[in-house]
């Protein structure tokens, strides 16, 4: 795949690619079969997140996107179907584990693909969460591991 990649980064309080990050989102949740989110919400927590984007600038389409509140809590990350397998999700969790000095969050306990992509990079099940999203579904809450892992990443972005 050739790809034009572009590196963004979204302040906090911006809006700024807000309604293709939705789009993308979205098209997941379809393909996906995950849990569907309100629009309100999702702009909202967008807005108030550090939003590191991938695009791909020959087809000036969204790769993917990692919301991050402050604190290092991913809200969202997400990848274009046709882009995984590329290493753009890693590329993002080593993103914000150079910003942050702790990288958390949530993955749906059924979401095996999630838990094994987390896993893989060195995130550890800190706890399991019973009836954590609306539908009543449960969770894991995922931190990353010690520094050798968060430098391990990091490298991902410089070489």
């Amino acid at each position: 795949m050739s790809v034009n990649v572009e590196s963004r980064v979204v302040d906090r309080g911006s809006d700024e690619y807000a309604d293709t990050a939705w789009e993308l989102k979205e098209r997941i949740r379809e393909d996906d079969g995950v849990l569907r989110q309100r629009r309100g919400f999702f702009t909202n927590a967008y807005r108030r997140s550090r939003v590191y984007l991938y695009i791909d600038g020959s087809r000036d389409r969204l790769i993917g996107f990692a919301a991050v509140r402050s604190d290092g809590y991913v809200l969202f990350l997400a990848v274009d179907s046709q882009y995984r397998g590329h290493g753009f999700g890693k590329r993002l969790v080593a993103r914000v584990s150079e910003d942050y000095g702790s990288v958390t969050c949530h993955a749906r306990a059924t979401n095996r693909e999630a838990i094994e992509f987390y896993e893989h990079l060195g995130f550890e099940c800190r706890r399991k969460i019973e009836n954590y999203y609306e539908d009543g579904g449960d969770a894991r809450y995922l931190k990353l591991g010690d520094n050798t892992i968060r430098d391990k990443l990091s490298k991902i972005l410089r070489g």
